[in-house]
């Protein structure tokens, strides 16, 4: 009877870890609790890997990536305060981890790599599909050619919704920063897109 009620208690603990909110739980794993941290980890992963697959452009070095910031965030759950979102935090961590490992990387797609336009005329659906793919690759490479700094606002933005007030959270720098980016990483965008408009 013992071992059962043990077993419904651990089993009720696990919902009711499912069911708090991110402040409380980081306040357990910070106290040591890993269940809490695992839930926290569940809830978050998928949204932090699709950021790093945006900034660094490969998934497995934006697994590296979400995997080294959980270990991070981890070691530094203690200071963590909730003065953020649990999540603001955390894309903030996988932001800096992208941003180092952008900054020491060298440029690898040469500046005339973007392809030609596929012409506008006479378009059959396969055609359509491979110019398709080809302006998703043209994208691709005009943001890998934006500054570290202007893509992150750009993708915190464009892809993943945040609000300019979160943005200057994650990144450190004022919401007026922020704006300066985006308008500027939208412009480069824009010029360099302007062919498959």
């Amino acid at each position: 009877m013992a071992g059962e009620d043990g077993l419904e208690g651990k089993g009720l603990e696990g919902d009711g870890l499912n069911s708090l909110d991110d402040r409380l739980l980081a306040i357990r794993a910070g106290e040591g609790d890993d269940e809490a941290f695992a839930v926290l980890v569940r809830r978050h992963s998928r949204s932090l890997l699709a950021l790093a697959h945006h900034l660094l452009g490969n998934i497995a070095d934006a697994e590296d990536a979400v995997q080294d910031s959980f270990l991070g965030a981890w070691r530094r759950l203690p200071e963590f305060r909730g003065d953020a979102q649990f999540r603001t935090w955390m894309y903030r961590i996988v932001t800096n981890h992208c941003l180092n490992t952008l900054r020491s990387r060298t440029l690898t797609v040469p500046l005339d790599a973007v392809p030609e336009p596929a012409t506008r005329n006479g378009h059959t659906a396969p055609e359509r599909a491979a110019e398709s793919v080809a302006a998703t690759t043209a994208l691709a490479e005009a943001l890998g050619r934006l500054s570290p700094d202007q893509r992150v606002c750009w993708v915190l933005r464009e892809l993943h919704g945040l609000h300019y007030e979160e943005i200057a959270q994650v990144t450190g720098t004022s919401e007026q920063t922020v704006r300066g980016r985006l308008f500027r990483a939208r412009r480069s965008l824009t010029k360099e897109m302007g062919p498959w408009r």
